[in-house]
């Protein structure tokens, strides 16, 4: 389970839970007053509340700045800020697509997934063979698990819980809201997890964050810790390994839809680093896309 005390926890201090609640309060206010917009309105105006007030208080942008100016240290500056800028707006938005339970899945029920990865997903699924796909904080990795999901795919996710818990209750509705089980990171989501997967189900994973103790492997050309976890499963219980995307397109509201070829079995370490190039390269194509605010390489720990 989480190692996040809960509202209640008599572990948690006094001053922590009431910074909890009240950041809690701002962020549901912030979600109601969105809401409330039309959905195109709704969306550009969290994209730009996180990209010109939230991100740079908070020091999203200082760090998506650092964190550019590590892989590509020759690319002018301007076009660095540039990247940061639209880095966040795509943060705020996809936040607020998620938090769109109705409005967001029934658009992206009219897309059509693409690529090989499509075909292999529907063929393992007549097969009652388990999938887990694999992605990373690029686009909205939910517009491809809701367009899955509103052609029946029964689609699961393992979540890593927030460390404020009164955001957190609401945080995992959303997710739930799009269908198919979810479980938390720990023994008991773990559990719940793997019976998903061994009953033939398919599973969405995110594998772009930092992992304390995993291995390291190259992402964008630099040394970073990146976990096994998919790959492991992947060949524990013969399932398919997919990488797959929600790519935004040039209006910023629509998505395409894209799953991969399936990674080949072999060894963890030789399918993780498959999947750590195939988001460097989608990165590469579209470096707005990615969520460059993560603290994805840490030098004193490589």
């Amino acid at each position: 389970m989480s190692d996040q005390t809960s509202p209640t926890d008599p572990h948690a201090q006094p001053a922590q839970r009431v910074g909890d609640y009240l950041s809690n309060a701002l962020i549901v206010g912030v979600i109601r007053l969105a809401l409330a917009l039309p959905y195109a309105t709704r969306v550009r105006f969290v994209g730009w509340l996180v990209e010109r007030v939230i991100g740079p208080l908070a020091g999203y942008r200082k760090r998506a700045l650092d964190n550019l100016s590590l892989i590509w240290p020759d690319l002018p500056e301007a076009r660095r800020s540039e990247i940061a800028s639209r880095c966040l707006n795509n943060v705020g938005r996809s936040f607020i697509e998620n938090y769109s339970a109705k409005d967001f899945p029934t658009r992206m029920a009219q897309n059509t997934p693409q690529g090989p990865g499509a075909a292999a997903l529907e063929a393992a699924v007549k097969a009652d063979r388990p999938v887990i796909l694999v992605s990373g904080h690029f686009g909205n990795y939910e517009a491809t698990r809701a367009a899955l999901v509103a052609r029946g795919y029964d689609i699961g996710g393992l979540y890593r819980d927030m460390k404020n818990p009164y955001f957190n209750a609401h945080y995992v509705k959303t997710m739930e809201a799009f269908g198919g089980p979810v479980f938390p990171q720990g023994r008991k989501g773990t559990a719940g997890f793997v019976r998903h997967l061994k009953g033939g189900g398919q599973l969405v994973l995110l594998f772009d964050q930092h992992v304390l103790f995993a291995p390291v492997l190259d992402f964008m050309g630099e040394p970073a810790r990146t976990a096994l976890s998919a790959a492991e499963l992947a060949l524990r219980y013969d399932a398919l390994l997919i990488p797959f995307y929600g790519i935004r397109q040039a209006d910023g509201l629509s998505f395409e839809t894209v799953l991969e070829a399936p990674v080949p079995h072999s060894d963890p370490v030789t399918m993780t680093q498959a999947l750590n190039d195939s988001l460097s390269d989608r990165i590469r194509q579209a470096p707005e896309q990615w969520f460059w605010v993560h603290r994805r390489w840490r030098a004193d720990e490589v």
